[in-house]
């Protein structure tokens, strides 16, 4: 009972010191699930869970034969009518103007062939949108994915930059301010850590009665949970 009654008091002084209780999570400041938006064979799985990336680095690729072989036709075919656009741009004032027209247009549509052909074989490629870590994996060489119907199959998180949501009464929402100093604990950890106030959710959820804020952090495990005060000139 003494052990409660101090705690109130301490809650207390801390309140009138300015000082506002709020508690947390740490998550990772960049997440995405991952997922092919093509159809077909999964060839090769590059990663796997802890595996460090780089932004762009491939992660997975599916089957694609076919669309290198399409792309390689497109891009011949690409060479041929630049060669033959060029040949007559050289003599257009000899040309008939709508003979002309239609050098430029197989130029142009082979261009945009190799565009499209690179687009399709591009979404055979899973890249790394983000430098991160791999944290989960469901796929495997062999497995059969479909674009219609999307199936996260990695998830990647930022390797070591975190963000820690913060929870406060709803009351004290004149009092938190962006800049204010976050001093806090987290769960199995004895050390006490200190950050500032970064982003102030513009929204009190209305089944808890709290209000959202962010601190930047670093390195925590994502998913653990913590406790801490935020530093205000009054929180009365």
């Amino acid at each position: 009972m003494r052990k409660i009654i101090l705690g109130l008091m301490l809650l207390v002084l801390n309140i009138q010191a300015g000082e506002i209780y709020a508690t947390f999570n740490v998550e990772a400041d960049k997440s995405a699930n991952l997922a092919f938006t093509s159809s077909g064979i999964v060839q090769d799985v590059l990663v796997d869970v802890s595996s460090t990336v780089k932004k762009d680095a491939d992660l997975a690729v599916l089957q694609n034969a076919d669309l290198k072989a399409a792309l390689d036709i497109a891009t011949t075919s690409l060479t041929y009518a630049k060669k033959e656009y060029e040949r007559q741009e050289k003599v257009k004032h000899l040309v008939d103007a709508s003979k002309f027209d239609s050098y430029v247009f197989n130029y142009e549509n082979a261009k945009a062939q190799v565009a499209y052909q690179q687009a399709l074989l591009d979404k055979t490629i899973l890249k790394a949108p983000f430098d991160g870590v791999i944290y989960e994996k469901s796929v495997e060489s062999g497995d059969a994915v479909s674009g219609s119907l999307l199936r996260t199959i990695l998830k990647i998180q930022s390797l070591n930059k975190r963000k820690l949501i913060l929870e406060f009464d709803q009351k004290y929402w004149k009092s938190v301010k962006i800049g204010q100093v976050f001093n806090y604990s987290i769960e199995g950890d004895e050390n006490h850590y200190k950050g500032t106030i970064s982003k102030i959710y513009p929204f009190a959820n209305s089944l808890n009665r709290k209000i959202k804020a962010e601190v930047e952090a670093e390195d925590f495990v994502v998913g653990l949970f913590g406790e801490g005060y935020i530093n205000t000139p009054d929180s009365k």
